[in-house]
Order: C-alpha cells, then sequence, then structure tokens
C-alpha cells in the first residue's frame, strides 16, 4: 500500500480541509499516536490541549495562515484545532515536556540518513536528493504526499505526517529539503518555541536557496535540527542548526551526506553533542554511506543512492533500519526512503524499505 497522493488548491483554510477531509482516518492515528507518546510521559489529555493552545499563539506569529490551515485540518478531519497543533508541534511537546510542565520527556530516539549528490557527480547530470525517514512504526498509516498548489510562491510536492503541514518535499522552483535529529545541550534552553515542523515548511516555500537560507537564520527553534538543502541547478548546503545558531556544512566533491551528529568543527567546538549517545549507530551509518557513495568511479546514478541508503550493516541498529523498541514503549524503523529528482519535479517514495523496496513516483505534474 502506498502513501495517498493528496491534491490541495486554494486559500490555506480551503487546503487544509481538503487535508483534514480526504484522510481522516490517517490524521485520527496521527493524533492517537502522539497523545499516546505524551500520555505515557505523564500528560494527561487536558494538559495537551492545554500546551498545543499555548503554542498556537507562536504558531500564528510565525505565519497566521498555517493556523488557518490548521484550522481547516481539523474542521475537515472533524478533531479539535489542539490535536492538529500537537501533530505539527509534537516534537517540542514531545520533548520539551519537562521545560514546559515538569513532564517526564526523554530524549528523542529518532535517527535519519540523507545524501545529496550534486549535477557534477550525478549520472546524467541531474542532482540526487535522498532521505531514510527513522521514527515511529506507525507512521507507516499515517504518512501523504501533499501535492499544493499555490497562487503566491512555488508549487509544492510534500511528504508529511497525516495532518502535518510538511517533513519533506520539493518545489517547482527547484529547492528540495529534508531533515535529520540532532541534539545538543542548548535544546530546550532558550526562548525560541518555533516548531521545526513549521520552519521545513517555511524553507519548502521558498523561491531559491537564497531565500531559503534568510529564512533559516531569521527564526530560533526551540531544540536543533538538521536540515538540507538543494537547488535543482546544482547547489546544496546542510544546515546544523542549534536553537539560536546556524552552522553550515558544505558538499565535498558533489556529495553531501549527513545522518544524526554534529560534523561542524565549529559546532563540535562550541557545542556538547547530547545525539550521540541516544542513536551510536550514526557514526558508522554516516561513514558507511558516505563510503558508498565515494567509492564509486564513474557518475552516481539513482540505483546507487538507492543502495547505499539500503545498507543492513549492524541491523538493526543500520542505515536500513528494520522495526526495533525504542524509548517508552515505542518501536521505531525506516518508515520510508525518498529519492527526490527537483530539476523533473519528482519524487520516489518507498514504504516500509525493510519489507520491499518498491517505490512510487509522485510528481509535480498532474
Amino acid at each position: 500500500m502506498d502513501f495517498p497522493l493528496i491534491d490541495l488548491r486554494g486559500a490555506p483554510y480551503e487546503r487544509g480541509r481538503t487535508h483534514g477531509k480526504t484522510v481522516p482516518e490517517r490524521i485520527e492515528r496521527s493524533i492517537a499516536l502522539y497523545r499516546g507518546e505524551l500520555e505515557r510521559r505523564g500528560v494527561a489529555l487536558a494538559e495537551i490541549h492545554r500546551l498545543a493552545r499555548d503554542f498556537a499563539p507562536h504558531v500564528s506569529a510565525f505565519d497566521p495562515a498555517y493556523l488557518e490551515e490548521m484550522q481547516g485540518i481539523a474542521d475537515g478531519a472533524g478533531v479539535a484545532l489542539e490535536d492538529i497543533v500537537l501533530i505539527n508541534c509534537r516534537t517540542e511537546m514531545m520533548f520539551g515536556a519537562r521545560q514546559m510542565i515538569g513532564a517526564s520527556a526523554l530524549a528523542k530516539n529518532d535517527g535519519c540518513t540523507a545524501a545529496i549528490i550534486l549535477p557534477e557527480a550525478a549520472e546524467d547530470g541531474v542532482l540526487i536528493h535522498g532521505h531514510n525517514w527513522d521514527w515511529r512504526e506507525q507512521c507507516v498509516d499515517t504518512g501523504v504526499v501533499l501535492r499544493i498548489r499555490r497562487s503566491d510562491g512555488p508549487d509544492m510536492l510534500a511528504f508529511a505526517e497525516a495532518g502535518a503541514l510538511a517533513r519533506h518535499g520539493l518545489n517547482a522552483a527547484g529547492v528540495s529539503l529534508t531533515g535529520n535529529y540532532i541534539g545538543c545541550d542548548r535544546d530546550f534552553n532558550t526562548e525560541g518555541r518555533m516548531p521545526l515542523g513549521l520552519v521545513r515548511r517555511k524553507l519548502l516555500e521558498s523561491a531559491n536557496l537564497a531565500s531559503a537560507l534568510r529564512t533559516a537564520w531569521g527564526h530560533q527553534r526551540a531544540c536543533s535540527t538538521n536540515v538540507m538543502l538543494a537547488a535543482a541547478e546544482g547547489e546544496a548546503i546542510d544546515l546544523e542548526m542549534a536553537p539560536d545558531e546556524i552552522f553550515p556544512v558544505a558538499p565535498r566533491d558533489g556529495i553531501l551526506v549527513h545522518a544524526n551528529h554534529w560534523v561542524s568543527p565549529t559546532a563540535q567546538i562550541k557545542l556538547r553533542d547530547t545525539g550521540i549517545a541516544i542513536s551510536v549507530c550514526t557514526l558508522y551509518r554516516q561513514r558507511r554511506t558516505e563510503h558508498a557513495l565515494r567509492g564509486k568511479r564513474r557518475p552516481i546514478s539513482v540505483a546507487d543512492v538507492k543502495h547505499a541508503l539500503a545498507d543492513e550493516y549492524g541491523k538493526p541498529d543500520s542505515v536500513l533500519r528494520p522495526p526495533k523498541p525504542g524509548i517508552v514503549g515505542s518501536v521505531t524503523c525506516t518508515v520510508c526512503t525518498t529519492i527526490m529528482l527537483p530539476a523533473k519535479g519528482e519524487m520516489w517514495i518507498a514504504r516500509k524499505p525493510w519489507v520491499e523496496r518498491n517505490f512510487r513516483k509522485y510528481s509535480l505534474a498532474s
């Protein structure tokens, strides 16, 4: 079963309502997942909704259209707006709970491995952007692909959890984006409250790479994240983003790879990496993915990137991760492998790639 494709157009509320009406059962699963995560941390439903209401003004201040779209999703799916805010702010609400309300907030344990191949190193001279999303196993049944038609910017093709505005994707201007977990000692200790998922959505709306970079530097976050940005014309940059500072990492010989630890020398000096202890396999996942791609004696193909992201060394703590027990009773896995060709407006996604690697094509074209 592939991830459903949802066509969205019109004003933000209208787009959201279509989203909600199309996949209400998937949205219910998303809500159940994150309510359960917080309840297992000792946060009752009334407190979850209160936290969501506290986040709503920050969402609106960042972009009022985002809260309108969330309201549309809620109305379309027949759920509370607070539950849609929860889906879109789940990282901050799950892992910042100790600072916000004194609840038990355990460290994140997601993974993700990503690679960008610039045209100079790619077969046929076409930029390739690949990504493994490692997260909760339930998300194999909550994921959706959003094809968003816009009148105020480039159209977008985005993978998202049902009820969320975006997770990774590409747009009609040739900008592509993926995100990976990283952690540091500044997380949840600053005034920043901007949810990471909404930052990614804003970056994905960019008309070019420069616009995306301005957006990245223009907002503080509650916690760290790693963002890989590419432009179809032949440029890419990795942004290791602490809550209040950004450390860029450039491609080398046309290849850019990132897992879940800080690689910028400046970041390594200034920050304490809190993510390695949680996901120690990041050290060899990064190296093995790089070696698989840099070891080629010819231009790198889409098949080569798929092969690198399917590495099973150290299984289940591997680049391609089968289901394994996580924290607080959770089970994590590689939910999907995504290959993007932003110059062609194409996204190929394999759901549950640890079972079978059948890639379905999604396109910006109708």
